[in-house]
């Protein structure tokens, strides 16, 4: 795999992320998944850790009966790079799977 790539100081986090929080001082982009009972919210952490496997870039996450709560952020580089922009929209596209 290639090294991760940190992105660049005007990265629109808005437009790519809309439904992430962005928090520049710790480096992390953070969101809650809500659906509509733990059998969805395991649905979905079941398809983003295949994913995550896959991308070898891993969230932390915990999970309280309908919610997902996540933190991405590429620990080895102290920032947010191309791995967090590509997990994180996998997670929302994988939200959109589990809810439709």
């Amino acid at each position: 795999m290639s090294k991760p790539q940190a992105l660049a100081n005007d990265f629109d986090f808005a437009k790519v992320l809309p439904n992430w929080r962005v928090n520049l001082a710790t480096q992390e982009l953070e969101r809650t998944f809500v659906f509509k009972d733990f059998k969805a919210a395991f649905q979905f952490m079941t398809l983003c850790a295949n994913f995550a496997e896959g991308l070898d870039h891993h969230p932390d996450w915990s999970n309280t009966w309908n919610k997902v709560s996540v933190r991405l952020s590429t620990h080895s580089m102290k920032a947010l790079t191309d791995l967090d922009i590509s997990m994180a929209t996998a997670m929302d596209q994988y939200a959109l799977q589990i809810s439709a």
